[in-house]
C-alpha cells in the first residue's frame, strides 16, 4: 500500500479501493463466486488474487482489468471509479517531469487510448487527470470557491 503525505492512504490506494469495489459488483451481478472466476477462466484468474483485487490490497494491471472486464461482459470504462472532485486539479509537470512515473504515465496514456478504439486522438479527460495525478502523486487540488490558482 502507499503511504499518503500525512500518513492516511494514498490516492492510488483509494483508487484501488474503488476499483475492487466496482471489480466486485461486476462479479457479484453474474452472482459469480471468486471460486467461479477463477474455474470460468480456467485458472487465469486465481481466487484469492481476485479477491485481492477487490479490496484493493493488490493493483491490477491494466491488461488484466480489461480481460477480467470482458471475462464479466462489461465495458472496462463502466468499471473505472469516479473521481470525486472539490475542485480543479492540477498535475504539476515539473514534478512529473522529474518523477520516475514517466513508464507508468506511457502506460496510463496507451491504456485510455485503447479503451477509447481511437489511437490517434490524444485528449486528456477531467478523469485523466485525476488518475495521472494519482499514479504521479502530484496532484494540487485547488478548490473553485477561491478566486487564486
Amino acid at each position: 500500500m502507499w503511504a499518503g503525505l500525512l500518513g492516511g492512504p494514498s490516492l492510488i490506494d483509494k483508487f484501488n479501493v474503488s476499483l475492487g469495489q466496482k471489480l466486485r459488483a461486476a462479479r457479484r451481478q453474474r452472482a459469480w463466486s471468486l471460486g467461479v472466476v477463477e474455474s470460468n477462466t480456467n485458472g487465469e484468474f486465481k481466487a484469492s488474487v481476485v479477491g485481492a483485487y477487490e479490496r484493493g490490497e493488490r493493483a491490477i494491471s491494466v491488461q488484466r482489468f480489461v480481460r477480467l472486464a470482458e471475462i464479466y461482459g462489461i465495458a472496462a470504462s463502466d468499471l473505472l471509479p469516479v473521481v470525486p472532485s472539490d475542485g480543479a486539479l492540477v498535475i504539476d509537470l515539473d514534478v512529473l517531469g522529474a518523477a520516475h512515473s514517466g513508464d507508468l504515465v506511457e502506460r496510463y496514456l496507451a491504456a485510455i487510448q485503447l479503451l477509447r478504439k481511437d489511437p490517434s486522438h490524444s485528449e486528456i479527460r477531467r478523469g485523466d487527470q485525476a488518475i495521472l495525478g494519482a499514479l504521479s502523486q502530484t496532484v494540487k487540488t485547488i478548490a473553485t470557491s477561491e478566486g487564486t490558482h
